[in-house]
Parts: structure tokens; C-alpha cells; sequence
């Protein structure tokens, strides 16, 4: 049987399941929830929101799943559809049957789902790596898009700092939680282990082993240059996880007609932050709303 991401085992499953409920349960409750079959597995999916304005999808970061977007559903779901997705071959309430060999399966598998609920004129939207899944998207399935916002996207211009890498390996390796406390701590620029959906992360690290997913690198500089979608790049300037300035500057190098900012007060948890949601959901919603994000750009 090929290798395909999964639970531990039970008693692993149930204890993260008990931090999704948890963290879930600070979202809104969703007007619907899909589980999407596509080639590479079943997809969870969530709508927020009603009525007929352009669809907005959100992308989480790494083991983030729906959840961590709480902070931003009730001001976006009050002006749009909202779909958050659960990506697929993570932990969540996706599962995963096949494995993805390359970027080129992810597409195809976030393509799948879209196509499934039958959305078009799809303002993107990805936070940390989902940022990622948003660019290939971009770069690969422009016609179902109206607009693209990265939110501290990593692998996209920029790879991950050393020193987050080896910060973060004695907590991986040793797996104590006052490791995970320091490191969050450093990592976030105050302590927010005892967050939900920090906490959901972390229980996701602990409790699934993934597999069958590829690496994510950055895609090639002709790729990123290809993209004629309209695009918003938020970057945290303060962020540890990448040199965020470095990306912000090489994001506008490769794309001059992307509107790129970097937030001299803020971190890599953009969406995260009491202290930028209200920040974040006003930029967004100005970026979707404005004339040149309702379709792509002309060569």
C-alpha cells in the first residue's frame, strides 16, 4: 500500500479530534459542511456565509486546518461566501487515499475540489503555506480566479530561517511542552500555546504522520512571473519563520503589478494576532472589492 498521511493510531485520532472540536467551536457555525471526494481523497469543507458575491477561499497554513480561521469568518462571511478548506494529506477532518507525488497533484486536487462545488470567480486567499497552495494555483488554474491574497506566504520568494528550523527541532525531537511554550513563544513574539487553534497545531504534530505529500519549494521565478492574476501580498516584517523583507522585495521584483506590503509591526501569524484581524479583514475585503481584482490582468 503506498504511504498516504494518517493518524497514529486511535487513541492519537481521538485526543486531536477533541482539540478540532474545540478550536472548530470558536467559528461561526457553518451554513454548510462538504466532504469532497476528489481522485487523491475526501476533502473537508466548510461555508460560511450566504448569498451571490464572489466566493472567498481560504487556504490555512501547515496543520492549521479550517479552524484557524475564526478570527477572520465573521467579518468575511458578513460580505461573501466563505469556504475554508482542510487540506488534504494533513491533519483534519480530510482523508487522504492517495498519495500527491508533486506540486503539479496538489493543483490538480485543489482544482478537483473547487470544480466539485462548482466555484468560479474565486477570490483565493492563503495564510503561511497555504499562501503556497494559493501561488501554484495561480501559476497553474488562473481561469476559476478573480483574485489571489498571500498572507505571509512561505516557499514562495523565500525559504524557511535557519534559526526557525533549528529552534524548532528540540521541540520537535523532545516533544515537551514548555519546549513547545519557548519556541511558540519566540516564534509568535509572545505565548500562545494556549490558544486553540495553536493548540490544534501542535496536537496535529503530535497525534499525525504525514505522508505522501511533496516538499514544498518555491516556484521557479518564470513560473511566479506568468501570473497575471490580480494578487495582494501581506508580509509581517517582524515575522522569524523567513526573512519576510527579502520576500516582500522579491515578490514585487517578479510581480510589479502585485500590490505587496510589508507590516513593519507585525509577525508571521497575520490572521492570528488580536491586534491585525480587524487590519487583515478590512485590507482583504478592499483588495476583493476593487474593480481590477475581478479578473486577470492583460499581457
Amino acid at each position: 500500500m503506498k504511504k498516504i498521511g494518517h493518524f497514529k493510531n486511535p487513541a492519537s485520532r481521538e485526543r486531536y479530534f477533541e482539540a478540532y472540536e474545540t478550536a472548530m467551536a470558536l467559528c461561526p457555525t457553518p451554513n454548510a459542511v462538504h466532504d469532497v471526494t476528489t481522485r487523491f481523497g475526501t476533502t473537508r469543507v466548510y461555508r460560511f456565509g450566504q448569498g451571490d458575491a464572489p466566493p472567498i477561499v481560504l487556504l490555512p497554513a501547515i496543520s492549521g486546518t479550517s479552524a484557524c480561521w475564526a478570527p477572520l469568518l465573521p467579518a468575511l462571511a458578513a460580505r461573501h461566501p466563505v469556504y475554508t478548506v482542510d487540506t488534504l494529506g494533513e491533519p483534519g477532518a480530510s482523508v487522504q487515499t492517495a498519495p500527491l507525488t508533486d506540486t503539479a497533484d496538489e493543483v490538480s486536487w485543489l482544482d478537483e475540489v473547487l470544480e466539485r462545488l462548482e466555484l468560479t470567480g474565486i477570490h483565493l486567499v492563503g495564510g503561511s503555506a497555504g499562501g503556497w497552495h494559493a501561488t501554484n494555483y495561480a501559476i497553474h488554474r488562473p481561469d476559476r480566479l478573480a483574485s489571489v491574497t498571500l498572507l505571509e506566504a512561505t516557499s514562495v520568494t523565500a525559504g524557511y530561517a535557519k534559526a526557525f528550523l533549528w529552534y524548532g527541532l528540540p521541540a520537535a525531537v523532545l516533544n515537551r511542552d514548555w519546549l513547545w511554550r519557548r519556541f511558540m513563544r519566540w516564534a509568535a513574539g509572545e505565548d500562545v500555546l494556549d490558544r486553540p487553534a495553536v493548540r490544534l497545531i501542535l496536537a496535529g504534530i503530535q497525534a499525525f504522520k504525514a505522508s505522501g505529500i511533496p516538499p514544498q519549494t518555491c516556484p521557479a521565478d518564470d513560473d511566479l512571473r506568468s501570473i497575471r492574476v490580480p494578487m495582494l501580498a501581506v508580509f509581517g516584517k517582524l515575522a522569524v519563520v523567513q526573512d519576510s523583507a527579502a520576500a516582500a522585495a522579491r515578490l514585487q521584483g517578479l510581480l510589479p503589478h502585485a500590490e505587496v506590503e510589508l507590516w513593519p509591526a507585525s509577525g508571521h501569524g497575520l490572521y492570528l494576532d488580536e491586534s491585525d484581524v480587524d487590519r487583515i479583514t478590512t485590507r482583504v475585503l478592499s483588495f476583493v472589492h476593487q474593480p481590477s481584482s475581478g479578473g486577470r490582468l492583460p499581457r
